[in-house]
């Protein structure tokens, strides 16, 4: 040992490090960003994923792309990340904020071809992404909870170029009033108060925005009422069933009078549940296990309405609009469990003629909810493709309309905050000292990247776009973009292109958080069993290094 260095790792053991570690993982985080670049703007192209058992799905939405995908190269993990936190933070912008991530990656593997090192490169990332915020929130724009035009217009803005642009007027409308309803006292708003729901064979024009809960589950007995007025609402957390100890104990029957007494014991205890929801005064019944049918007889004969295996999300979102408390055990059951809604109906949403024979489906109604804001926004379409698709941009709308409630402020589309920000950018690098000077200057050339996106995309002369807009920006016009459909500059808010401020500075956060760790790894250890490509070694070289782009492109190239 003292002739040579001690070896530490394991034989099976992996390593790469130093300026090769570094050059593979900057590789790695700019191939998740090209894979979705296409997708950008409202021009932008839709992805098709196929996954091993042959289901399709077909987006443009960042983040449900790169969740697909099967990335296995961790740094570029760490760039889905990126859309993942931008997804749960404000519901929009994925796309936007992994496309600066790629190009913040890619303009710091210049600087250290130049010999920067990392920790500059780090540091003048940094003093850009706070010199970014400040630049964003000065140019951002008041807007009111009550101002229903622009929120229409964030919400038409989250949709463009996502399936939805035939209804985005509707859909739009459906957003805003679906939110507005969900705002908390606090100004904040109750996202889980607004459901999406989707039923496919009709035109998209046909959504609409329903006051009440739906779900689609039949009352456990033909018999029982589907159309009910001020019912009181019970949620059992449990079944109305004979017990598990009466159901699997052996009985022996001397005669038909023993088993008569049998069975009288099963009915018996049975009577006693439903007399317990009866004497509360329950009109409706939410299940969480199963209702024997001599249960189900008796609650018909007393008027009670009532659902099995119920799951607990729907029992708890209809706990929570009609007041009541759920309720584990029926023998401590009162009138004060109970919950309450002004109507309990079943509404048929399409007719369907199979085999000549008339079918229907139906949902079943929570109406007249005594709890402010909730509501659901059902859905209509084609193909299960294109609702899924819908649903995607609605679910978006609903996370960029409530980040503008809550925060107040909106900024203009179509490259206008990222032309102006590198305009900064580009002045401050002026005042910065040392070779950070550098990194501010790469970062806001990286923050072009997306304007030139959006042109490109659109099939517009990016070049052009870029030096008409930086012209624009530099003469004071701070909301002029680009129009995608005419490649034209105009002011963003008389366009009603309208974007959240937080959408804005959560992917420039995320975005440089995820470049700025990568950045500083100089070293990659795996495990002598950790295969990167999910491949032997033998069979695509991706049981090497992380780092190794076998692994990534061999998934993104199954599914893509």
């Amino acid at each position: 040992m003292a002739d040579g260095p001690m070896v530490v790792l394991s034989d099976e053991s992996q390593r790469t490090s130093g300026e090769d570690a570094r050059s593979m993982n900057l590789e790695a985080g700019r191939a998740v960003a090209e894979t979705i670049r296409t997708t950008l703007g409202p021009r932008g192209m839709d992805k098709m994923l196929v996954d091993q058992g042959g289901n399709v799905v077909v987006t443009n939405d960042g983040v449900t792309l790169l969740e697909e995908m099967d990335v296995d190269h961790p740094a570029a993990d760490m760039v889905v990340d990126v859309a993942t936190t931008q997804e749960e933070e404000v519901g929009d912008g994925t796309t936007s904020a992994v496309i600066l991530a790629g190009a913040l990656l890619g303009n710091a593997e210049e600087l250290l071809e130049q010999d920067i090192h990392p920790t500059s490169i780090v540091a003048g990332y940094r003093h850009a992404a706070e010199t970014v915020t400040e630049v964003f929130e000065d140019i951002a724009t008041e807007v009111d909870p009550d101002d229903t035009e622009v929120l229409e217009q964030v919400a038409g803005t989250a949709m463009t170029g996502k399936g939805a642009e035939t209804a985005k007027d509707l859909l739009s409308s459906m957003v805003v009033s679906a939110v507005r309803a969900a705002v908390r006292e606090d100004g904040t708003v109750d996202q889980d108060a607004v459901d999406v729901r989707q039923f496919y064979g009709a035109s998209i024009d046909d959504s609409e925005f329903v006051d009440g809960i739906l779900f689609d589950i039949e009352p456990v007995h033909q018999n029982m009422s589907r159309d009910l007025d001020d019912a009181n609402v019970l949620v059992y957390e449990g079944d109305i069933e004979v017990s598990e100890t009466e159901v699997g104990a052996e009985a022996s029957v001397g005669d038909m009078g023993d088993l008569q007494g049998f069975v009288e014991r099963e009915q018996s205890e049975l009577a006693d549940k439903v007399d317990a929801i009866v004497e509360a005064g329950a009109d409706v019944v939410l299940a969480d296990g199963g209702i024997d049918e001599y249960a189900a007889e008796l609650l018909v004969e007393n008027g009670i309405t009532a659902f099995r295996r119920v799951d607990d999300d729907k029992r708890q979102r209809v706990a929570a609009a009609t007041g009541a408390e759920r309720v584990g055990d029926l023998k401590l059951l009162t009138a004060d469990h109970l919950g309450h809604a002004g109507s309990v109906s079943e509404r048929v949403i399409r007719d369907v003629t199979v085999r000549r024979q008339a079918d229907h489906e139906s949902t079943v109604v929570f109406g007249d909810l005594p709890e402010e804001g909730v509501g659901t926004i059902l859905l209509r379409g084609g193909t299960e493709h294109v609702l899924d698709e819908v649903e995607r941009a609605v679910v978006d709308s609903i996370g960029v309309v409530s980040a503008a409630i809550e925060d107040g402020y909106v900024l203009p589309g179509g490259g206008a905050p990222e032309i102006e920000a590198s305009l900064a950018l580009r002045e401050e690098a002026d005042s910065v000292e040392g070779r950070e000077q550098l990194a501010v200057e790469a970062f806001a050339e990286a923050f072009e990247d997306g304007p030139r996106t959006l042109a490109e995309n659109a099939g517009h002369d990016a070049i052009d776009a870029l030096v008409d807009m930086t012209a624009r920006h530099d003469a004071g016009d701070v909301n002029v973009g680009i129009d995608a459909d005419t490649g034209e500059l105009v002011e963003m808010f008389e366009d009603g292109v309208v974007e959240p401020l937080r959408v804005k500075t959560t992917a420039v956060n995320s975005a440089v958080d995820a470049s700025t760790m990568i950045l500083r790894i100089d070293d990659v250890i795996s495990a002598g069993d950790l295969s990167v490509g999910g491949e032997d070694e033998d069979e695509g070289g991706a049981g090497g290094p992380p780092g190794g782009m076998g692994g990534m492109g061999g998934g993104m190239g199954g599914m893509m």
